[in-house]
This record gives structure tokens, C-alpha cells and sequence, in this order.
């Protein structure tokens, strides 16, 4: 029996970003996405893109390791968002990752250490 303290969840986005969780289910209601837009509410921040340019603030929903492919059953989104662009990357009904570009800051809401820029 492993009593190894397990680590914890990575925050919901929603307690991080509300206000982007919020804009992503309006704008998946509008695609007709209903599942993912319930999906979406639920979504963990896993980490930044780390890609360090100044217009991305894109985030990894889960594990997965940078530069390989999702395989199979993946699939891009793109949203028509007011400004900027949102594209969500899915893998079998899952979003797996937020791609935000060109959009003003973001600042965490839940006390956390930076605001994504």
C-alpha cells in the first residue's frame, strides 16, 4: 500500500481566469459546442505555453509533453472571440489546451504568482 502524500490538483482555471472560462463557454454555446462548454468549467491549469512571446498567454489544460503531437482523435478549434484569437486544442472530447494570443493581460484571481503575458 503506497501512503505517499499525492500532490495536488493543478487549480481550476475558473478560480484562476474566470473571467475567461466565462468567454470560452459563451463562445462554445455560439459554436453549438454544448458539451464542451460544460466541459470547459472544469478545465485545470496544468502551465503557461512558456513560449515567451509577448503576445501569447496560452495554457496547457493537461500533461503533455511540448513539441509532440496529440495523435489521434485530436482536434483544433478556433473561436470567434472580440478580441483577439482563442483556439482550443481537444483530444477525444477533452480540452487539453488554450491557445490565447493577441489579447490584453490576464491576472490571476486566485492569489497566484503572475499575472500571463
Amino acid at each position: 500500500m503506497n501512503t505517499a502524500p499525492q500532490p495536488p490538483e493543478p487549480p481550476l482555471v475558473r478560480e484562476v481566469y474566470p473571467e475567461l472560462v466565462t468567454e470560452l463557454v459563451r463562445l462554445l454555446e455560439e459554436e453549438g459546442e454544448r458539451e464542451l462548454s460544460i466541459v470547459v468549467r472544469d478545465i485545470r491549469l496544468h502551465g503557461e505555453c512558456g513560449c515567451s512571446d509577448d503576445f501569447c498567454q496560452s495554457i496547457r489544460t493537461s500533461e503533455h509533453r511540448p513539441g509532440t503531437p496529440y495523435g489521434e482523435g485530436h482536434r483544433c478549434l478556433p473561436l470567434l472571440a472580440d478580441t483577439g484569437m482563442l483556439n482550443l486544442d481537444i483530444v477525444h472530447g477533452r480540452i487539453v489546451y488554450v491557445e490565447i494570443l493577441d489579447r490584453p493581460a490576464m491576472t490571476r484571481r486566485d492569489g497566484g504568482e503572475t499575472t500571463v503575458r
